[in-house]
């Protein structure tokens, strides 16, 4: 089966530019490969500010946009772990295969890119592996957990080539 992405484009203020979904695909590939995982699928979608606020407020209790959400489909609490309560962290759902939702505003990105001085490929990279380690379980609540999640973030955007 092997690792999927799916994805679409629910805004129109940024322009993909060609390469970006192979890209995200071979940061999809080698987070993967590091983490162990074989199988499964994700499904990203680009918004703006606009969409990403209310998703941020109405799932997170969080009144304003964010860069980045993800929706884990083997996450603890809540209705769908009734179902899949059996799953490893990383372990795709086995009746539809997914592993979950990443979102990124896109507008947030290309921001950050200007701020932080690299590119916006550079910047959806992160925030994709970002996302992709939040439906595996990783968060960054404590210092500890920050260190852990973003070393292995760097290290798979540096195997991409994504460096600062």
């Amino acid at each position: 089966m092997g690792l999927r992405l799916e994805w679409s484009n629910e805004q129109d203020k940024i322009e993909l530019q060609d390469g970006w979904i192979a890209r995200l695909e071979q940061l999809l590939r080698l987070a993967g490969e590091a983490e162990g995982v074989e199988n499964g699928e994700v499904a990203l979608t680009f918004v703006d500010d606009a969409r990403i606020h209310e998703l941020n407020r109405e799932y997170r209790g969080i009144d304003r946009p964010t860069d980045v959400l993800s929706f884990a489909l083997n996450e603890d609490g809540g209705e769908p772990d009734i179902v899949f309560d059996d799953l490893e962290d990383g372990e795709a759902d086995p009746v539809s295969g997914m592993l979950g939702d990443i979102v990124i505003s896109l507008e947030r990105a290309k921001a950050q890119s200007e701020e932080y001085g690299h590119s916006l490929e550079r910047e959806i990279g992160f925030l994709f592996v970002h996302g992709f380690l939040h439906l595996l379980g990783y968060d960054h609540g404590t210092e500890e957990e920050e260190a852990v999640m973003f070393a292995k973030q760097e290290e798979i955007l540096r195997r991409a080539g994504l460096t600062r």
